[in-house]
């Protein structure tokens, strides 16, 4: 069904119609199909959908369409969304809200939700705490799987996930895990006690969401335990909440490879103004830091106005060397986010990236000649000069586009700020540098 069929049967008021519709669609795409209405029609299309299918939708709408939609129905009925949400889903619509906003709704909510919400909302953005849901299968040392499975019988609507289990002592302080499988195949009269598994990995609070994610990455987990500092089992975290993480890290380090300030929203959610004030800041960075490279042509402006030839090469010069430069750096950006290396390898990556520059180099060197010669139809002795500034730019290239991303992670500033803007600018001072040293040693100017 497309949205303008939709817009077509609520103007006609063909609500029971829409509702037969939209009731035997899946969530997520009900979610992509009302989001674009507007506002009035939205709303009214959303009171269609039944208790439970109305909470799932509400979680799949966009951050944007949630706050107007939130701010648009009656207080009985953000009451009923919000105290019916998972906590980690409420805290993330009320991470976006103004605050005054937010005290709004949570005063409307009752006392065990509210609590809930504000404790997640305590901790630091990026953060494990942040991300956790506290609706997990908790069960205490002792119990019998009968016992265990009667619990989870009684509560069967409150839990994210039913992956693990999860076994604590009395003080609430986090023993192992029991699987659902272990709970059906073994004895009912057995205690969870003599079947549960150690928990081989938890996550601290205070864990950085990366960091976490690198967790599920490696280990292939569907849901961990969150601990405090006392081991205390506070929350999970399940592998849906990772995927959005990874997709957010994995969007703000190609904004940042590409000069942009990140930003939370979606490229055709983001109005003009606010791309332009993303964009803006590196750009003129990049344009004051390009200042040097002028100041160097001008330095030189005697060798280039014997050899005015020579003018007609810059421009290949600094791209080819922004670009091997630009290679290498996304390469290492990117072992740098998988963990694949470390500051300790510096010395095995810049020997593997000297090879790989040596190689390159030799080819486009080689190459670059023959074109020359025989396109240019310049000098031997010009053609020459060119060809050797190329093959030690691209080396240089290679080399300082492998280490200062390493460097950058060494000292505690983000790798991807160190990518291809950055580099380039970098190799284009050096690449004007070496190659009017070598015209001066070549071409004697």
């Amino acid at each position: 069904m497309e949205t303008s069929d939709l817009i077509e049967l609520l103007s006609n008021n063909k609500l029971s119609e829409v509702k037969k519709i939209i009731q035997d669609m899946n969530e997520f795409d009900i979610a992509n199909l009302i989001e674009e209405l507007p506002s009035e029609l939205l709303i009214k299309t959303f009171r269609l959908l039944n208790k439970d299918l109305a909470i799932d939708v509400f979680v799949n709408l966009d951050d944007e369409v949630q706050k107007n939609l939130i701010a648009s129905l009656t207080k009985k009925e953000t009451k009923e969304i919000i105290e019916n949400m998972f906590t980690d889903d409420a805290a993330d619509l009320f991470d976006e809200m103004p605050a005054m906003l937010v005290t709004s709704l949570l005063s409307n909510v009752d006392s065990d939700t509210r609590n809930a919400i504000n404790r997640l909302l305590k901790y630091p953005d990026n953060s494990a705490g942040s991300l956790m849901a506290i609706e997990y299968i908790h069960l205490k040392k002792g119990l019998t799987i009968k016992e265990s499975i009667e619990r989870i019988r009684k509560q069967k609507d409150d839990f994210v996930s039913y992956d693990s289990c999860f076994v604590t002592d009395e003080k609430r302080k986090l023993l192992g895990h029991v699987s659902v499988k272990d709970l059906l195949i073994n004895d009912p009269e057995t205690l969870i006690d003599d079947v549960m598994e150690e928990c081989e990995h938890t996550i601290s609070t205070m864990m950085d969401q990366e960091e976490v994610a690198k967790y599920f990455q490696d280990y292939d987990y569907s849901t961990l335990p969150v601990v405090d500092s006392e081991n205390r089992l506070v929350g999970v975290i399940t592998v849906d909440d990772i995927i959005d993480i990874m997709e957010e890290e994995a969007t703000e380090d190609i904004e940042k490879m590409a000069a942009i300030v990140p930003t939370e929203k979606s490229y055709d959610k983001t109005s003009i103004f606010e791309t332009f004030k993303a964009r803006i800041p590196w750009l003129l960075l990049l344009m004051i830091s390009a200042t040097f490279t002028g100041k160097i042509i001008q330095n030189f402006e005697n060798q280039l106005a014997a050899y005015t030839i020579l003018t007609a090469f810059i421009p290949m010069l600094m791209d080819t060397g922004g670009n091997a430069g630009g290679q290498s750096s996304v390469s290492i950006i990117r072992a740098l986010s998988l963990n694949d290396i470390e500051f300790k390898d510096i010395f095995k990556v810049v020997l593997k990236e000297s090879g790989v520059a040596i190689l390159c180099s030799a080819v486009l060197g080689v190459c670059n000649f023959i074109k020359i010669i025989l396109i240019d139809r310049v000098s031997v002795a010009v053609a020459g000069c060119v060809c050797i500034t190329l093959i030690i730019t691209v080396i240089i290239a290679k080399i300082i586009g492998c280490t200062l991303p390493m460097f950058a992670k060494k000292i505690g500033f983000d790798p991807a700020v160190m990518a291809s803007p950055f580099i380039t600018t970098i190799v284009d001072a050096c690449s004007l540098l070496v190659y009017f040293k070598v015209a001066s040693l070549m071409l004697g100017i």
